[in-house]
This record gives C-alpha cells, structure tokens and sequence, in this order.
C-alpha cells in the first residue's frame, strides 16, 4: 500500500503496555502535523460505546486544511466497538491519501482482524510497545540518563527500578527529579537514589535475596522490612534455593565451567549473571554453613518461635 502525502503510511497501530512509549510515538507522529493548523487537523478520541462508524469514517476521509495531511488518533483501539473497526478495516482497503490514522491500544491480539489489516498497511506499521522485562530495565534508565547529559550506573538504575517499580513513566519522572538534584555533579548514584526517591513499588522477593547474596546485612534488613505480611518460611525456602544456586556456581567456576551454570539450573543467562560475583563473597564453607541455618530457621518457624526475630537472625547470620 502506497504512503499517504505526507510520507507516512495511511495508518499505524501503536500497541503494547509500555505507556511511556506508547505515549512518545503518539507525540512524535503529532509533531509532524503544522502547528499552526494542528487544531484543524488533529482529530484524536478515546474509544467509548457510543462511537459510531459513520462519522469516524467521515473524519478519516476529511480533507486537510492547510497542511499536507490530517491525523486521526484513536485510543483504548482494543475497546472499539465491533461496528467501528470493521467499517475500519473495510476503509484501509482503501483510505484516503490525505489521512493518517493512528490506532492506540495497550494490547491487541496480532490474531484479530484489526491487526492484521493494520499490518498489511506496510511494515512499519506496527509500533511495538511491548514492555521490557524487570533485568533489561537498569540498561535501559542508563541511556535514560545519558540522554538528559548525566551519568548514571548501573547500580543506581537497579536501585531506581527496585523503588519506584517497572512503570517507565514513573521512572522518567523520577528520573526527571534525580537529574534536578545531582545536575551540579553530573553523576547519579545510589546514596542519591536513596536519598531522593521513596519507595512506592512493593519490594518483590528476588531483590531481597540479591542483597543477602551481596552480603548486604542492612540493605537486606530494610527491604525485609518494608515487605507486606512477609511469609518467613516461604522466604526461608527462597534464601535456601538461592544458596544453592551459589553452590553450584562455586564449584562450577573451581571447574572453570561457569558458562555453564544457567544450563545446569534450568535458567536463563540473565537469572544467574550475578551468581558467579556473589558467591565469589562467601569464604569457605559459608555457604555450607548458611544452609544449615536455614535448615535450623525453618524447623524453628514451624514450631511457633518467634517469626520475626528468628528470620533476623538468618539474614544476619548469612550475611555476617
């Protein structure tokens, strides 16, 4: 299908629950339209019930008025009614030059009839917004950084993703704030992540084993903590499978086989990156004596003691 005058394709469907994202390509494809004329030209909605068909078609077969295409920008394009979208896609087979159309949805089937007249409008007509997953954030909020002229490693990104969680909008806008504070320096670290952004994400498990496995006793503790209703004998099984991965990681690298760790543990690379690091900080026979804690905290968590305190005391013991 032939571009529309203005050099884009007649229609683009931007999907994915990458709100941050989702909302960049939506300004970047209105940036194209002329100021001057953008209040005429510029016909975005929000998908409801009571749209109807005719008069979205009749807005995308407008012509524009004094610039070289008009944008008609639907969101929540998952929740258009039936009638709607199949008078869409019977419109693509033949749309009008002089119009884009761009469809917003946070998810839509790539099975569904929408999609795929969507798709065959050309390839770049998919704009996937697909959201990262937790461990490529970090590298991620890096060249966030980067792009606003300051520096920013990678443990500061991790400490950043851990506190305000895996919304990238958040993140800008904290990020945002970060860079007001630290601009003078020029670098981002994690005393002033720590410093200057509060918690509002749910401290999720992993983290909390990632800093027993550093040997960080107070990190550990803090985020122990800030834990909603914590099970201590679900924890306790978590700290004891993660120590065994670091067993295995030891005596993998002693082999000098330590490639192959994520296979030997049914993971992924990414799951195990650190393994090798953390159990490098074990000296001999801590691991070994960790588990036996465990073992101890375990029986004395389900014989009544005294949950929290005799949780504590693991964390503090592995981490001494």
């Amino acid at each position: 299908m032939p571009q529309t005058t203005s050099g884009l394709l007649p229609a683009y469907l931007i999907v994915g629950a990458d709100d941050l994202k989702r909302a960049r390509s939506m300004t970047r494809l209105k940036a194209r339209l002329d100021e001057g004329f953008a209040a005429f030209n510029l016909d975005q909605r929000v998908s409801s019930s009571d749209l109807e068909p005719m008069d979205i078609i009749s807005s995308l077969n407008t012509l524009p008025m004094g610039d070289v295409f008009r944008l008609v920008m639907i969101e929540r394009a998952e929740k258009l009614p039936k009638p709607v979208s199949e008078a869409i896609i019977t419109y693509l087979a033949d749309p009008n030059p002089a119009c884009v159309l761009c469809l917003v949805a946070e998810g839509l089937p790539k099975n569904t009839r929408l999609y795929k007249a969507v798709a065959k409008v050309g390839k770049q007509a998919i704009v996937d917004c697909t959201p990262k997953k937790r461990w490529e954030l970090p590298p991620l909020v890096v060249k966030m950084a980067q792009s606003q002229g300051i520096r920013m490693d990678q443990a500061a990104a991790t400490e950043l993703v851990s506190r305000v969680g895996e919304s990238t909008t958040m993140i800008d806008a904290q990020l945002k704030v970060l860079c007001q504070y630290c601009r003078d320096a020029g670098v981002i670290t994690v005393a002033d992540v720590e410093q200057h952004i509060t918690r509002t994400a749910e401290v999720k498990p992993w983290d909390f084993l990632d800093a027993v496995c550093a040997r960080d006793a107070a990190k550990a503790l803090t985020l122990y903590r800030l834990m909603q209703n914590p099970s201590q004998v679900a924890l306790c099984s978590l700290l004891a499978g993660r120590l065994r991965e670091l067993v295995c990681a030891r005596s993998l690298a002693a082999r000098g086989q330590t490639g192959s760790l994520a296979t030997e543990l049914g993971k992924q690379a990414w799951q195990v990156k650190n393994h090798a690091a953390w159990a490098r900080r074990f000296p001999e026979g801590a691991l070994e004596r960790a588990l036996v804690s465990c073992a101890r905290c375990e029986r004395a968590l389900k014989s009544g003691s005294d949950a929290d305190a005799t949780f504590t005391r693991l964390v503090i013991e592995t981490c001494a």
